[in-house]
């Protein structure tokens, strides 16, 4: 059941566009409480341990050829010395692949886990999830309901309430023709 969570959550991130199914928002999906609670730890083990990965991810991809699979060109960057400086590189993330694999137990979530959603997560040093409550209680059970979510995909942003513009300048001398008249009103007082 775990395993299904965690996969149903990366698989929230699939191109909207291929799939009819897709869902509402991207990076979440609605459980119970406890089930959240009990497959947040696994969640963050797979992105950590597929984050980790970005590096030697990085350095095959410099090492990789151009050439198309299977052309002579590739076969000759096969057998030489630089096949076997990418395969060393890359040997790192595809052990981390699989072991994401054995932990969900789905290859498209594993995808979608080390191609989008790792990326993301590369200056967070963990707390790659939240859970929210949800306030009503599911229909048949009244089990307390929650959402797990991927943390920065649907942040709420702050956003600072924008000055009011004045449309000419007559606003302006307004505000100092009162400015002035204030200052000279308090050096009478004196």
């Amino acid at each position: 059941m775990l395993k299904n969570l965690a996969s149903a959550l990366f698989l929230t991130e699939r191109d909207a566009s291929l799939d009819e199914n897709a869902p509402k928002v991207a990076g979440r999906i609605t459980t119970t409480i406890h089930k959240a609670k009990e497959v947040r730890p696994l969640v963050e083990k797979c992105i950590t341990i597929a984050k980790k990965t970005i590096p030697s991810a990085e350095a095959a991809e410099k090492l990789e050829t151009s050439a198309e699979r299977g052309s002579d060109e590739w076969k000759k960057w096969r057998q030489s010395d630089e096949w076997q400086k990418w395969a060393s590189a890359r040997a790192p993330v595809v052990a981390a692949r699989r072991r994401v694999i054995q932990l969900i137990g789905d290859k498209e979530a594993a995808k979608i886990l080390f191609d989008s959603i790792a990326g993301r997560y590369v200056d967070r040093p963990g707390g790659y999830t939240r859970i929210l409550r949800l306030a009503t209680p599911r229909l048949g059970d009244a089990g307390q309901r929650a959402i797990l979510e991927l943390v920065g995909k649907n942040d709420r942003g702050s956003v600072a309430a924008e000055k009011p513009a004045f449309d000419d300048d007559e606003a302006d001398d307004e505000v100092e023709t009162t400015a002035a008249a204030a200052t000279s009103e308090e050096a009478g007082d004196e």
